[in-house]
């Protein structure tokens, strides 16, 4: 305890000696100003005493503001010390009141906030977090919050801390406040792995406290927004693309993604992010909410980006894929990538055009060169059988003489049922070869 001490007192002097070093240099900053506009003043003829004299009343009231603003964070540095003590030493009633204060003043420096993780707070008020009293976790996880914006360092010391370990295991027990809170400060850390920083994702219980929120009725608009944003950001990392599947997100995104004007931006974003992913595209591929819920997007023109995001899904699952184009076809995908392509925006507008040549494509493929009688068709560079070919063209002869009888009896019934000779000639003459397409 007494080395614990001694590093109390050593961290604070230097608090002491930095905030005393801040100030004489905002009054010799100030003093250097007003030097300057004395001598501007001096320089000028004509000048006004009275307006002299009151502009130096101004500046000596300023100089007395910055004074009392130092009495205040001289006051601040005596009650940084105690919070600190009380967090270590303190009753669990000195340690809750102490996390307010250090909530308080990480506000107002980074150097302060990174001054308070060399004290050691940080491991203590992740503890506090992870208690069962709902006063005491949600003053901790206030902090931590405030530690975190802003200082690299003092997040990763966070999820070093474990304070991804300590989330509530049934969400349903949490309340709202509360819950929106911890996916505050998700959200904060969630940019490490924006970083390529090491983010336990697989390992914590991160994924199942985010989705458990996204599920339940009980979370506000607000807070859900806060968890799909801290799974955007997990998904930007193809390494966590299966925790994420494997704990749900893929049918949950999808499902919020339908909200229109809520979640579907984001949501369709972090798709966007997973389906570029084996085990992403193959676990929207069996969603029975897809196709479906991602061709009604792109039918909403009053939100241009939602339908850009489910196209780029769209294009993605459609490619290379003949089975998943037959469901969208059958699905009705066509007529409305076809709209897409006319109404909707430049960006839209390019990938309906490019799913509507697929669909085109696919379409020419099935229906052959023509509509007409199709035979098999040679490899190049297959050998030929001469008996083989003889017995194709006797076969290809065949075809066109039955055409042919089956059109002469068509046109002898035709002229049977006309008394008149001369519409016989002229059913004979506009059934002629002339008039076939081939």
């Amino acid at each position: 305890m007494s080395s614990s001490s001694s590093s109390l007192s050593s961290s604070s002097a230097w608090l002491l000696s930095y905030i005393k070093l801040r100030f004489f240099s905002r009054i010799r900053r100030f003093l250097q100003s007003k030097t300057a506009r004395k001598r501007c003043t001096e320089s000028k003829t004509g000048i006004n005493q009275q307006q002299l004299e009151e502009t130096e009343q101004q500046e000596e009231e300023e100089v007395i503001k910055i004074m009392e603003k130092q009495s205040e964070v001289d006051d601040d540095c005596v009650v940084l010390q105690k919070s600190v003590k009380r967090l270590h030493f303190g009753s669990w009633e000195e340690k809750e009141m102490a996390a307010m204060e250090i909530q308080r003043l990480a506000k107002q420096d980074v150097k302060i906030k990174k001054l308070m993780a060399e004290l050691g707070v940080i491991h203590m008020l992740v503890s506090m977090a992870a208690t069962e009293v709902v006063g005491r976790r949600r003053t901790a996880v206030k902090a931590l919050i405030e530690l975190a914006n802003g200082t690299y360092t003092n997040k990763a010391l966070m999820v070093e801390a474990g304070i991804l370990s300590k989330l509530p295991k049934n969400v349903e027990t949490v309340d709202e406040s509360t819950r929106h809170e911890f996916a505050e400060l998700l959200l904060s850390l969630s940019s490490l792995s924006l970083a390529n920083t090491q983010f336990p994702v697989s390992s914590s219980k991160i994924l199942l406290f985010l989705v458990g929120i996204l599920e339940s009725a009980g979370s506000s608009v607000e807070t859900k927004e806060l968890c799909i944003g801290t799974l955007y950001n997990l998904s930007a990392v193809l390494d966590n693309a299966g925790p994420l599947v494997s704990n749900g997100a893929v049918q949950t995104l999808l499902k919020l993604s339908s909200i229109k004007e809520v979640h579907s931006e984001k949501s369709l974003a972090t798709l966007g992010n997973l389906v570029v992913t084996l085990m992403g595209k193959k676990a929207m591929e069996d969603s029975p909410l897809v196709p479906g819920s991602l061709i009604e997007i792109l039918t909403w023109e009053d939100n241009p980006k939602c339908q850009e995001l489910s196209a780029y899904i769209l294009m993605i699952l459609a490619h290379q894929s003949s089975a998943q184009r037959e469901k969208m076809s059958k699905s009705g995908i066509v007529h409305v990538i076809l709209e897409v392509a006319l109404l909707g925006s430049p960006l839209a507008q390019k990938r309906a055009l490019k799913l509507l040549q697929w669909f085109k494509d696919e379409r020419q493929v099935r229906m052959g060169p023509h509509s007409g009688p199709q035979t098999g068709r040679l490899a190049m560079g297959s050998p030929v059988n001469p008996r083989e070919a003889q017995e194709g063209k006797k076969m290809m002869k065949n075809l066109v003489k039955q055409s042919l009888n089956k059109n002469m009896e068509m046109i002898t019934r035709r002229a049977n049922a006309c008394d008149d000779s001369s519409k016989l000639k002229a059913l004979v003459i506009s059934t002629s070869s002339k008039s076939l397409p081939y």
